[in-house]
């Protein structure tokens, strides 16, 4: 039996719909899967059991990557072909079911708008498959010395979601203060490749001596193992946080410009906090433009992020 599984070309969209397959795994356990997916997201599945293909979506003018992707598996026949970027390429496949996901308006989150589209029975939350060699590489990173780790992932994939890195730095001074929830903790930056600058600010206020960047030098996978190996992440609204959370560790996610109701964090140990501003509140603000850089999450104090940071620390703790 295969199937074929189009996921998102942005990580985030991608980690989301990870508890998909993991459903399909466990219903069909036979299945052999072909994924497809974009470049930011293929590094997701290179561990993922009873995979056949990952095939890698460079976007090409005029759709050429559909038709790149169509000569790839023209001669496969699928049982199943489950499309979630609605492109109809299924309709030109040999497959005996197909199932395309065309979008949804819905203000549920979109773990359990995924979940219904597949009909699952129970919710799919996002999973991560993470193997030797990836938690091998995170091993090596910092040593196992008992001390707490607090990662943050100031960067997003626009700098409207990007709270400021000199407040990054300031609440981690907070939290790993002798009388902060995460003593004398180990700081640890994520960001993805090309994401340096966007991190620096973070990263030059933070005390050298017990902090760590990572920005643009590890693979997806290790970035993951290296969560698992975390106490306590925070960070903007963006793929690195809903890794975190598939992760497992505690995760703190940052909302401006964005629907925490839709795109939050997922799972028990996960929480959102935003600006003062609602959304509706940021996109009417005289001179809002959606293609500026400008930060839109400024009225998120540090403060306010402090005390929502201990609250997720607390209940965590209590699981």
């Amino acid at each position: 039996m295969r199937i074929l599984f189009i996921t998102a070309n942005r990580l985030g969209d991608a980690i989301l719909s990870t508890g998909l397959i993991d459903a399909l795994q466990t219903q069909f356990p036979k299945a052999r899967f072909t994924v497809a997916c974009g470049p930011a997201a293929a590094g997701l599945f290179r561990d993922l059991p009873n995979l056949d293909r990952l095939i890698v979506m460079h976007k090409k003018p005029w759709a050429g990557h559909w038709w790149e992707l169509w000569k790839q598996v023209a001669l496969t026949r699928f049982w199943l072909i489950v499309d979630l970027r609605g492109s109809g390429i299924g309709q030109f496949l040999l497959a005996r079911r197909r199932r395309s996901f065309s979008g949804s308006g819905s203000r549920m989150h979109k773990v359990i708008v995924l979940s219904n589209f597949l009909k699952l029975k129970t919710t799919a939350a996002p999973r991560l498959w993470v193997g030797a060699e990836a938690k091998k590489a995170a091993a090596k990173l910092w040593p196992d010395d008992g001390r707490p780790v607090l990662a943050l992932g100031p960067t997003a994939n626009w700098g409207g979601k990007i709270w400021p890195g000199e407040r990054f730095a300031e609440l981690a001074q907070r939290l790993t203060a002798k009388d902060g929830i995460l003593p004398d903790a180990r700081i640890v930056v994520f960001g993805g490749p090309g994401e340096e600058a966007l991190a620096a600010a973070t990263v030059q206020a933070l005390p050298p001596e017990r902090s760590l960047d990572f920005t643009g030098r590890l693979d997806l996978l290790t970035i993951a193992a290296a969560l698992q190996r975390s106490s306590l992440y925070i960070g903007n609204d963006s793929g690195l946080m809903h890794l975190a959370a598939a992760a497992g560790v505690p995760t703190l996610g940052l909302f401006g410009p964005s629907r925490e109701e839709v795109y939050g964090p997922w799972g028990e140990r996960t929480a959102a906090v935003r600006t003062d501003l609602s959304l509706d509140e940021i996109v009417r603000q005289p001179g809002y433009d959606h293609r500026s850089q400008e930060s839109r999450m400024l009225t998120l104090s540090v403060d306010k992020a402090q005390r929502a940071a201990e609250h997720l620390w607390k209940h965590a703790q209590d699981d």
